[in-house]
């Protein structure tokens, strides 16, 4: 099972993009290399120098939604994970994270719902086992704060209990036989790891 990975900042593409500095310039393009279905949505604009100051950033693309554009001086918010209930309860993960900002004037961004980081000093990383955006670095009277990281991954693999259970596994991945999702066995991977049926 292979995922790309998300855009790093400054127009980076991959899973979902990452956002733009604030230089005027878009955001990275997600869903690259392009699958069916689509991995991510595109990262947010930034903006350029508003009236001599702001450098507002762009926020990184979702799964769920593409990333916020700058908003006058303040940054784009990370766009928003995608909910799956393959677990047998409905979660959200791979938001995006925040854009930053380049000034004590402007706000940075938010991090997009499912874990996504937000903006800060440094910013916040996002979710563990989410595969959320890290929020973007900001600056703010002159000091600067780095980006955060962004949240672990995890493998879910999910098959109808009318099968058998795998015959064996490695990297020690939690197990749960028609109860956590019933009618179903659910194999949950937050490591690397092996499955053999």
């Amino acid at each position: 099972i292979t995922s790309a990975g998300g855009g790093v900042g400054n127009n980076g593409s991959g899973g979902s993009g990452g956002g733009a500095f604030g230089n005027g310039s878009s955001g990275g393009l997600g869903n690259t290399p392009a699958v069916s279905p689509s991995q991510g949505n595109n990262g947010g604009s930034g903006a350029g120098v508003i009236a001599g100051r702001s450098r507002a950033g762009g926020g990184g693309g979702g799964a769920g939604a593409v990333g916020g554009n700058n908003a006058g001086e303040s940054s784009g918010n990370g766009g928003s994970g995608s909910a799956s209930s393959i677990t047998g309860s409905s979660v959200t993960r791979a938001g995006g994270g925040g854009g930053g900002s380049f000034t004590e004037y402007a706000g940075g961004g938010a991090g997009g719902s499912g874990g996504g980081g937000g903006q800060g000093f440094p910013g916040a990383s996002g979710s563990v086992n989410t595969g959320s955006g890290g929020g973007a670095a900001s600056r703010y009277l002159h000091i600067v704060g780095g980006a955060g990281s962004g949240g672990s991954g995890l493998v879910v693999i999910a098959y109808t209990i009318a099968f058998d259970a795998a015959v064996a596994t490695t990297g020690s991945p939690t197990y749960s036989f028609n109860s956590s999702r019933v009618g179903y066995h659910v194999y949950t991977f937050t490591g690397s790891g092996s499955i053999t049926f």
